[in-house]
Parts: C-alpha cells; structure tokens; sequence
C-alpha cells in the first residue's frame, strides 16, 4: 500500500492495539500441523462403552464435547469448528443441542448413517464422502460409522461457546455425571 493510501485508510478497530496485521492474522491461524487428536474429549462415553470411541481436533474454539479451553485454537467468536475421527464401528449417541445449529461435513467415510428423533418421530440418513446434514437446535441427532474404514467428519457449532448436549433420558449416558476438562 502506498503511503497516501494508508495514510487516507481509516484505522480497522478490528485488529487489536499493538498488533500487526500479520501477527494478528497468525494468531487466528490454525495449521494442522499443530492440532492434536484428543480421544479424551468424549472419553466419557468411551468408558462407558468403547463403541463411543471418537477423537476430536479443534481448530476455531472447543465444541460442545465439553472442553472448556483448549489455548491451541482460534477463539470462536460466532462459531466452533473441528474435525472429528469416526473409527469403524463407532456410535456418536443421540444428544440435543437446545442452543444451536450443528452441521456435519463428512471428508471421508462411505456409510456414515445419521440418526434423528424429534417428537416422538424418528429417522435415518446415510451420508458418504462431501455430504452434509444441518440439524438445528432441538432435534436429537446421532451417528454410527457403518463403514469398514475410519471416518473423518468436520462438525461445525453455531456459537462461540456451545452448551454441553443432553441425552435422551432412557439413554445410559444421561446419567454419568462429566468431569470439568
């Protein structure tokens, strides 16, 4: 930029104080390389039954698996976004989300089957390879990765800091009590 351009330009507000336009694009920069797989985020429901197995890599805050905070990420400001591994076989359990829209994206995997339930009415959708399902606030939803292959899924959470899903309340993992992370 030239110097008439940058004296003319208004000061962005958005970039903070002290910062420069680099750094502060650096600091909302999430490489893969430095993401991490944490099995333990869901490790709850793995404990109660290993099909529960998944693995979750947070890259825009730290999703509703109950993460508090994770300093390795980009703070969510309007939304959370993160992969997620499905092994085969792995079951994500119905849960409801009262606060938020989540959209699951599926990167890989051929026989994702998602699973609805909203009063009283239940159904069933396979996903394969760049499909996506947008399932609003107050629709149970959950998955099964039928595939003989893992799965990678990205999930994406309409808030910065999403309330901690609920369970159907027939379903075994309504009633363990979580660990703060």
């Amino acid at each position: 930029m030239t110097d008439t351009l940058a004296a003319a330009a208004p000061k962005n507000s958005i970039v903070p104080e002290g910062k420069t336009l680099a750094d502060w694009v650096e600091s909302r920069t999430a490489r893969y390389e430095t993401r991490k797989l944490d099995w333990n985020a869901l490790k709850f429901q793995a404990d109660y039954d290993p099909k529960y197995k998944r693995a979750q890599m947070r890259y825009v805050g730290t999703g509703a698996t109950g993460v508090s905070a994770d300093s390795n990420t980009v703070p969510a400001e309007h939304f959370t976004f993160s992969t997620m591994v499905l092994p085969a076989g792995c079951e994500g359990p119905l849960h409801l989300h009262d606060d938020v829209e989540e959209v699951f994206f599926i990167l890989k995997g051929n026989k994702v089957k998602l699973m609805f339930e909203c009063d009283g009415e239940y159904c069933e959708t396979y996903v394969r390879e760049r499909d996506l399902v947008s399932v609003p606030a107050g629709i149970y939803r959950g998955l099964v990765n039928e595939g003989i292959e893992e799965a990678l899924m990205i999930v994406c959470l309409g808030t910065n800091v999403p309330e901690t899903p609920t369970y159907p309340p027939d379903h075994p993992l309504s009633k363990i009590k979580r660990a703060k992370n």
